[in-house]
This record gives C-alpha cells, structure tokens and sequence, in this order.
C-alpha cells in the first residue's frame, strides 16, 4: 500500500482511510499542556459536504473528512490518505 495524495486521487465518499494531517497537534485529555504530534488518523471522507453552505465551501473547500471522537478535519488539513489494511 502507498500513501496517495489528494491531488491525484479522492476517496470514495463515506469511505474510511488512513489520512496524513501534516503538523497535526492532539491536546490529550486530563492532561494540561501536554500536546502530542498525531499526523495519522483514521477519518471518513464525506464528499460535498458543505456543497449547500457557500460560505463553509469557499472557506473549508467543498468535501469533510469526519473522524472518530474529536478528529474530524477540514478538507485541506489532509495532504494524503492511504486504504485501510487488511484486517488479521
């Protein structure tokens, strides 16, 4: 499997990936100041999700990625996605 970049190719929409959020900071709960670099997470990708929100899509881009907890990010937070693997 290989990382693959937004530019060459989307998600299927609903689809669940493994997503590159570059530089992405968690601020782990309980834990006051401790923040962890988490730069892979597994999302949803929603597509045009703000199609019928001309603010949200000409701010966030048109399609979402919705996560699992307190993960969800904007279309442009992700730079690539990956197929989730096979499981054991």
């Amino acid at each position: 499997m290989k990382w693959i970049a937004l530019s060459e190719e989307l998600p299927e929409d609903g689809q669940r990936v493994l997503a590159f959020v570059p530089n992405h900071q968690f601020h782990a709960p309980g834990k006051t100041g401790d923040v962890e670099l988490r730069e892979v997470m597994i999302l949803h990708f929603q597509k045009n999700f703000f199609l019928n929100d001309p603010v949200k899509m000409e701010k966030f881009g048109v399609h979402f990625w919705k996560g699992e907890g307190h993960s969800n990010q904007y279309f442009n937070a992700v730079s690539h996605w990956m197929h989730l693997p096979d499981q054991p």
